[in-house]
């Protein structure tokens, strides 16, 4: 798996949000993050993934697509998530 992200659009992510995306890939490594197909947007499934990176729960919305063996994951935006997307991680996570 791959992941990468455009860094203009970072850069932007990081003054908006105060989250960077070198940070917000961390949400892929977390084993009770959620994801969920968001919308298609130009033919292009997003999603979005809710998970914990260092105590802070973050939502990320980004896309998935294969380069013949390899999965890569775009990532779009990152910040940090809502009280409604924190309470439903906690208690997917307290479930899991």
């Amino acid at each position: 798996m791959r992941i990468e992200w455009d860094e203009v659009k970072n850069r932007h992510n990081l003054r908006k949000h105060r989250v960077s995306f070198e940070t917000a890939k961390l949400v892929f490594d977390d084993l009770y993050a959620q994801s969920i197909q968001d919308r298609v947007v130009y033919g292009e499934e997003r999603w979005k993934t809710v998970g914990m990176i260092k105590g802070l729960i973050v939502v990320v919305a980004h896309t998935y697509r294969q380069e013949g063996e390899v999965e890569v994951i775009r990532i779009i935006s990152a910040r940090k998530a809502t009280a409604v997307e924190r309470r439903a991680y906690e208690g997917h996570e307290a479930s899991g």
